[in-house]
């Protein structure tokens, strides 16, 4: 069973300055919590037992926010504000993991992952880019990660999130060359992906999402991966080599992503998640309601 997971936290979040000059975009509060403790909780829901930050100098706060703070917490209790100090004390469960790992250079996210090696050891594990916020259906019985992950054990394929954009946005996003269409919740054989491609050169219409399910193999291909795109890294030249000699799908998601590393994606992310949320959610509505728009 997979039980960890890498998070590539060391951007400096150039599409959200000014805030991210001094605060890590990942901390940036989608309704009343950080982006990254979404992003947490949806690999701890899966089942992820240790969570990898593979961070750098400038992003202690998504450390300290995964600590204890002791001088925080006698506070409150002492205060007998017990609900403030349950949310700070149970923001993930006892039987999960968080450590960190330094990249020491910006050198492309297969080189942030490979940062994790020790780490990961022999083990087939998760990757998850904390830009993207994922929401699961209701109706779903597993989030998608999970069903990832089961799909993984099944078949000993590595597992690409992906979901399906509109014909004319393909030129922004990594598109997948896969042998059929997928259904949501299914996975298919991927015979590769292309960076951007022009609109109507699209081998499909499937967006990379940034959930990836990947056996402990590609470490050592990430080794051997020579520079590409950027003079970075790429995580994608690295799962190309892979399906040189193993299968990888794409699959499909169910539920709804926001990119919080862009500023319209963030609002877009806060509203949503306001509109559900269990206290806030009925005042939240009524307020926009008020606004007429």
């Amino acid at each position: 069973m997979i039980k960890k997971a890498i998070l590539p936290v060391a951007g400096l979040g150039t599409r959200f300055l000014p805030a991210s000059k001094s605060i890590p975009k990942e901390m940036v509060t989608v309704v009343d919590r950080p982006a990254i403790e979404y992003v947490v909780k949806e690999a701890v829901a899966a089942g992820i037992e240790q969570i990898i930050l593979v961070t750098h100098s400038a992003k202690g706060a998504i450390e300290n926010y995964f600590d204890r703070h002791f001088e925080l917490e006698t506070t409150l209790r002492e205060k007998k504000k017990f609900d403030l100090l349950a949310e700070i004390t149970q923001i993930i469960p006892d039987n999960v993991q968080v450590v960190s790992v330094r990249q020491a250079q910006p050198l492309g996210l297969g080189h942030a992952v490979l940062c994790a090696k020790q780490l990961i050891g022999q083990d087939d594990f998760a990757v998850l880019l904390p830009d993207v916020l994922v929401r699961h259906k209701t109706t779903q019985h597993k989030n998608d990660l999970a069903q990832m992950m089961t799909r993984f054990q099944h078949t000993h394929a590595a597992q690409i999130m992906v979901e399906a954009v509109a014909a004319d946005l393909v030129d922004q996003y990594g598109i997948v060359d896969v042998v059929e269409q997928p259904a949501e919740g299914q996975s298919v054989l991927m015979r590769g992906i292309v960076e951007k491609p022009a609109v109507g050169t699209a081998p499909s219409n499937l967006s990379v999402v940034g959930r990836y399910i990947l056996p402990a193999k590609i470490m050592q291909l990430l080794e051997n991966t020579p520079k590409g795109a950027g003079n970075e890294i790429q995580l994608t030249d690295a799962i190309a080599m892979l399906q040189q000699d193993e299968s990888v799908e794409a699959y499909r998601m169910q539920g709804q992503t926001f990119d919080c590393g862009n500023k319209l994606g963030y609002l877009k992310a806060v509203l949503h998640y306001a509109v559900d949320h269990p206290t806030l959610g009925a005042d939240f509505k009524a307020m926009i309601a008020e606004l007429g728009l």
